[in-house]
């Protein structure tokens, strides 16, 4: 399912992680809010950083010990709303 992403990545099989880059600050925590709202209805958080306008998320899940399909839909739903904030 992985191929089926654009930039994510897997070190080790258990997650996937990408970066986002941002105009600017408002616009990262923009696009942090719009996923976590999401991320609280699905129950599926992301585990994630900040600093100015970058981005870095990791998704995995945590009961299965690994990835999941919850995890792949998440990474293309922040996807788009990357798409959103970066413009």
């Amino acid at each position: 399912m992985l191929a089926g992403l654009v930039d994510w990545q897997s070190a080790d099989g258990k997650a996937i992680t990408r970066e986002f880059e941002f105009p600017d600050f408002g616009r990262a925590m923009a696009f942090m809010t719009a996923v976590a709202v999401r991320a609280d209805r699905i129950d599926h958080h992301p585990e994630w950083s900040n600093l100015y306008r970058k981005v870095s998320v990791r998704l995995t899940t945590h009961s299965a010990h690994g990835l999941t399909k919850l995890d792949f839909e998440l990474a293309a739903y922040i996807d788009e709303v990357a798409q959103g904030f970066r413009g």
